[in-house]
């Protein structure tokens, strides 16, 4: 007898859901493929994607198709996907009252600084955007090589948080 198990739903929050968020989902969309899937939101979501965020993404070869942004609460409803976990990419969304998510997923902080709001030349921004996908694709390299025992309870949120500590100290910062 087979058993399939089922992918570990992961949703990423920001407060604009324009950058970090839509980068996680489709880092994460690709790389996590079969096991785990990806969605992405924000408080006060912007209502467009950054066009820098899809040029890094499409620059590094991963599909745009279908990145939008939403609001959490399209997530927190009755009929939404059940997250299995919650991952903050931003300080104001993890400060932010979040909605009691169905099924209590384990909840983690990995602040990365927002491209976005860099100001300048185009190449800053460029590499501000570069950073981001380089410190997400980290983050989540490091998910993924996590046993599959490790994918819910406290040995995941203690994992989660190992992942954006780590992070921080090799010099990203939250915003």
């Amino acid at each position: 007898m087979t058993m399939t198990i089922r992918p570990t739903n992961v949703l990423f929050l920001c407060t604009g859901n324009t950058a970090r968020s839509i980068l996680a989902e489709a880092i994460l969309r690709r790389d996590g493929a079969g096991r785990f899937l990806a969605f992405s939101a924000g408080s006060s979501p912007k209502g467009v994607v950054n066009p820098l965020a899809l040029s890094a993404l499409k620059r590094h070869g991963y599909p745009t198709d279908g990145l939008r942004s939403k609001s959490w609460s399209e997530f927190a409803g009755p009929d939404a996907p059940r997250m299995d976990i919650v991952i903050t990419v931003c300080d104001n969304a993890a400060g932010e009252s979040c909605p009691l998510w169905p099924g209590r997923p384990v909840t983690a902080h990995w602040g990365i600084p927002d491209p976005a709001a860099v100001e300048g030349a185009i190449s800053d921004k460029e590499r501000a955007f570069a950073e981001a996908f380089d410190a997400m694709r980290q983050r989540i390299s490091a998910l993924l090589a996590l046993p599959d025992g490790t994918r819910e309870g406290p040995e995941l949120a203690a994992a989660l948080a190992r992942i954006g500590a780590v992070a921080l100290r090799r010099g990203a910062s939250a915003d």
